[in-house]
Parts: structure tokens; sequence; C-alpha cells
């Protein structure tokens, strides 16, 4: 028997002032979108600013729907609208942040499990790491190198071979 050991290295940061301008923009930016999303069911607002490999920006917000769970995340919202805005054009940094109106705004958040496998496989796809830029409304910002560290051991088009 072998015991193996993943860990991941991520940035920490106290908050915005400390980022460079480029990821300050971003950020700020994801947290300004956070008023477009549609999330009257849970007040529980995501927003998504992304900066792709071209320099162009695409955003995305969580649309919730009374069919749950027909509704979609914010991440997975601007993926999609990135693949068919931007086909084959990689994603150098997502900022994602939220605004919860029933309680604290004020900590980093981490995709959900199906919007990490989406982000994976989009890094595999494109042979191109997504840097993610993760932070509240205000606070400290955690910022990952790669959004596949965050799903380790991923399922992949590999594993259906």
């Amino acid at each position: 028997m072998q015991k193996l050991q993943q860990t991941f290295e991520y940035e920490y940061y106290d908050d915005i002032s400390q980022l460079n301008p480029a990821d300050a923009a971003l950020l700020q930016a994801a947290r300004a979108v956070t008023g477009q999303a549609y999330a009257p069911y849970s007040n529980f607002r995501v927003g998504v600013v992304m900066r792709l490999a071209n320099g162009e920006q695409v955003s995305g917000t969580n649309q919730e729907n009374a069919s749950f769970p027909a509704g979609i995340c914010a991440e997975r919202t601007a993926l999609s609208a990135a693949t068919v805005l931007y086909p084959d054009v990689p994603i150098e940094t997502m900022a994602i942040s939220y605004n919860n109106l029933l309680g604290n705004s004020g900590d980093p958040i981490s995709p959900c499990g199906i919007c990490r496998q989406s982000l994976a496989e989009y890094e595999q796809r494109l042979h191109h790491p997504i840097r993610l830029i993760l932070s509240g409304q205000s606070g400290s910002v955690w910022i990952i190198p790669a959004a596949g560290q965050l799903l380790p051991l991923s399922f992949s088009a590999s594993d259906m071979a």
C-alpha cells in the first residue's frame, strides 16, 4: 500500500487594495455584476468576469428558476457565453464574487462541484489554466493559479476512452 497526498498552494490577500491593478479591476467588475444576477429564491447573487487571452472580457451571473434545479451558476453562464462569443480562446483569469442579501458577503467563496468540473474540462480542452480570483463584496481575496486544482482526481474524457 502507498499513501499519496495531493495539495495545492494559493495566494491570500487581506483585501482588494493589495492586488495588482488589472486583478483589482477584474474583481471590482465581478463585484458589480452581482447586481445583474437573478436570484429571487436564494438571495445569493454571484457574479463572474473573465479576461480572455485575446483581451476581451466576458461576464456571467447566476440565474435561478422556480423549477429547481433548472438554474445555472454564474461560472457556467460565463463559460457558455465565452464559448459562443470566442470559441477556442483560452480564459486567462476569472474573478468570482457574490452578494448574500441575507447575510455575510465578506469571505471568499469557491465554485460549486459542477462548476469545478466544468472549469477543469475547459482547461483540459484548451490546454490552458484558468487563474481564479475569489472574494466577496469586501474582505480577503484568494488567488488560485489553476481552476483544476480545486478538483483533484477529476473525471475527464480520457476516463471514457
